[in-house]
């Protein structure tokens, strides 16, 4: 038997592939398929089944298409409401790879129609579950995504009691050794309190995590429904997206127009490093990194109807950008990918950092951390307080009397930030504080 984690760090998301003589499962694959056909190839596997723990907010899923490619059975439960061929798999239902067993559980509380995924080995053994978005290492799902969206809507807090019975009733009575493979890990959004830790044990996580530890019922809700981070302007659209299963990768991205004239009025998102555009971009376009977190904050920023244009520095980067626009189903808001265009002749100014750290007063502070960041505390003094995602619709709440400072934690959000101030706000400088936050706020008493 062969169990593997595929990791993508950008959306600190997993999948799995399960193999057993000859035949592989594939559960909750990421947008593009190519891996889980890489792996099976190399391992001589046909895959025969991919199975789907839930409709996925946070990444499009390539369950069809690994379906129309391959003939794969896709399993999901019959609470998804899904639109695409599938067999239903829920409590009691079993899938066998000879004398290896697939078993269902249903584990409502991150979503109503949630399910976890036991083996039972060839020695016929709990051996390993995975728990998709319900459990993962140090945290539980966040059960506020599906009050509007999905087959079945449900209120956070009626989702909140579901995983406390979904944890307590099912997955705590699982044997201690069993392997926990969870669905996402540090970074994701849909917890708030995840492990570095990719894999974990049962019996770990009753000793370790917060979510499963002695409370009742009101105070686990209370737990739950309190601190979770914000949640970005895609979540929904791709809920509604895997409940119907997305077109082909490649089909999606062939239809991205190239090298286009750009029209005025139509948003501009630059991919290149913050100091190839600080030298020279087009006017008021936002500066959007290529990153390990470029396809949240792309889909934090820009809302599901919105056309852009996407610029990369040679075609290279622009295919990986388009890509990544596609893993969040954002390719079809691409007006035109294009290379760095000649009139790209904006420069952004240069913040004098002794001066901004001997006269703070002086500056208008902006902080665009997210806002379990903030609560742990200011960096600087009387900061305007606007999370990233937030920016662009609360820009009228920035003083503009003095020149203004954007900064988070490390440098890329605030590189954003100020490309999307200073395309709004034209009478006053607007920096970036970028990297020397770290440096700045070391001297501060």
């Amino acid at each position: 038997m062969i169990i593997h984690q595929f990791y993508d760090k950008s959306l600190a998301h997993a999948s799995y592939a399960v193999i057993r003589t000859g035949k592989m499962i594939v559960i909750d694959p990421s947008r593009d398929p190519q891996p889980y056909y890489d792996f099976a190839q190399l391992n001589e596997a046909d895959i025969v089944g991919v199975i789907e723990t839930h409709p996925h907010a946070d990444f499009v899923s390539s369950h069809l298409e690994i379906h129309q490619t391959t003939g794969a059975t896709i399993y999901v439960s019959k609470l998804t409401g899904a639109l695409y061929p599938h067999e239903t798999f829920d409590d009691g239902d079993v899938i066998e790879l000879n004398d290896i067993k697939l078993k269902a559980i249903n584990t409502p509380g991150h979503s109503p129609d949630s399910i976890c995924i036991l083996l039972e080995d060839e020695y016929r053994h709990d051996n390993a579950i995975f728990t998709g978005d319900t459990l993962f290492v140090g945290d539980v799902g966040r059960p506020d995504l599906r009050e509007d969206v999905g087959n079945i809507t449900a209120k956070k807090e009626e989702l909140a009691k579901q995983m406390y019975h979904s944890t307590r009733d099912k997955l705590m009575r699982l044997p201690k050794n069993v392997i926990v493979y969870p669905a996402h890990g540090p970074g994701s959004l849909c917890g708030k309190n995840m492990s570095a830790d990719l894999q974990s044990t049962i019996g770990r996580e009753i000793s370790e995590n917060y979510a499963l530890q002695l409370m009742d019922e009101l105070q686990f809700v209370k737990t739950l429904t309190t601190d979770q981070p914000f949640v970005p302007k895609y979540f929904g659209w791709d809920v509604e997206m895997n409940k119907k299963g997305a077109v082909k990768l490649n089909e999606g991205i062939s239809l991205v127009p190239k090298n286009s004239t750009i029209e005025e009025n139509i948003l501009v998102i630059d991919t290149r490093n913050k100091a190839d555009f600080r030298k020279g971009h087009l006017k008021d376009s936002i500066n959007l990194q290529n990153g390990e977190k470029f396809e949240t904050w792309l889909g934090s920023i820009i809302s599901l109807d919105e056309k852009f244009y996407l610029i990369a520095s040679n075609n290279s980067d622009l295919d990986i950008m388009i890509k990544k626009t596609a893993k969040i189903g954002y390719e079809g808001n691409i007006k035109a990918a294009l290379l760095t265009p000649d009139n790209s002749n904006e420069r952004s100014v240069d913040l004098d950092i002794e001066d901004f750290k001997a006269n703070e007063q002086n500056y208008t502070v902006v902080d665009v951390r997210n806002w379990g960041e903030v609560n742990d505390g200011t960096l600087f003094n009387n900061p305007v307080i606007i999370p990233l995602p937030e920016l662009r619709e609360r820009i009228n709440e920035i003083p503009t009397g003095k020149p203004i400072v954007a900064h988070c934690a490390a440098g890329y959000r605030s590189a954003a930030a100020a490309s999307i101030i200073s395309a709004k706000i034209k009478n006053v400088p607007v920096y970036d504080l970028g990297e020397a936050v770290l440096e700045v706020n070391k001297i501060k008493p």
